[in-house]
């Protein structure tokens, strides 16, 4: 994909300097420097409604989750207005083909309620997500002097050579499973977002106005298989 440059150079920069995201592949995002990014999506449980048992089994299997880690992860909570036109769009064409009298009543009834509450309040919907980080200077293999250098260098090794993303890929869902497994004691499901998702949500993110009722997934949906193996 080509990118428009300002003709002249006075013309402001373009946003996209300031964004830094090179390229997303293999649902695993490439940043300028080098490193890699992978994002999980993680859905969401009613503590309130557990027992005092399994809410004492929960936090001691999180506390063991974040004892486990020796890599950073980073934790995004994201809200949006929930779009309801769909739904209500379902009400009106369930209403129509309701041959009972007292049935359909109902349903305009309660299509009324749902567009009255809407209305009056904001009804937001939150999405987890778990966003985990490799940059190539953790490559164990590497010697001392590389190390040292590796981080100027691991821009272009990451896109130069095809099979040091693929190792380094590798090495990034080895952390991926492992948070997958340590979440999922928890009750949680988790997910890996993959190349078009990815890009949903950071164009998302860097334009709410546009997408503040956009839903990438309902996570409780979601038929899980597990993370690929390497």
């Amino acid at each position: 994909m080509e990118f428009l440059k300002p003709k002249n150079k006075t013309s402001a920069p373009s946003t996209q300097k300031y964004v830094d995201v090179s390229e997303i592949r293999d649902g695993v995002i490439v940043l300028k420097s080098g490193a890699l990014r992978s994002i999980l999506l993680v859905s969401s449980l009613n503590f309130d409604l557990k027992s005092t048992e399994e809410q004492d089994a929960i936090i001691a299997q999180y506390q063991g989750f974040l004892n486990s880690l020796d890599f950073p992860v980073q934790i995004v909570v994201s809200s949006r207005r929930f779009n309801i036109k769909p739904y209500l769009e379902l009400l009106q064409d369930e209403e129509k083909q309701q041959e009972n009298e007292l049935l359909r009543f109902q349903i305009s009834e309660y299509k009324s309620f749902i567009k009255n509450l809407t209305e009056v309040s904001n009804i937001m919907s939150k999405f987890f997500y778990v966003v985990v980080p490799f940059s190539p200077v953790e490559d164990e293999q590497s010697g001392l002097k590389n190390k040292l250098f590796g981080i100027f260098r691991a821009k272009q090794a990451t896109f130069a050579h095809g099979d040091l993303f693929e190792t380094y890929k590798a090495q990034l869902l080895q952390r991926l499973n492992h948070i997958a497994t340590a979440l999922g004691g928890t009750g949680l499901k988790i997910t890996q977002l993959n190349t078009e998702e990815i890009i949903e949500l950071l164009y998302g993110s860097y334009n709410p106005s546009l997408f503040t009722a956009t839903v990438l997934k309902n996570v409780e949906d979601i038929e899980l298989s597990p993370l690929n193996q390497t």
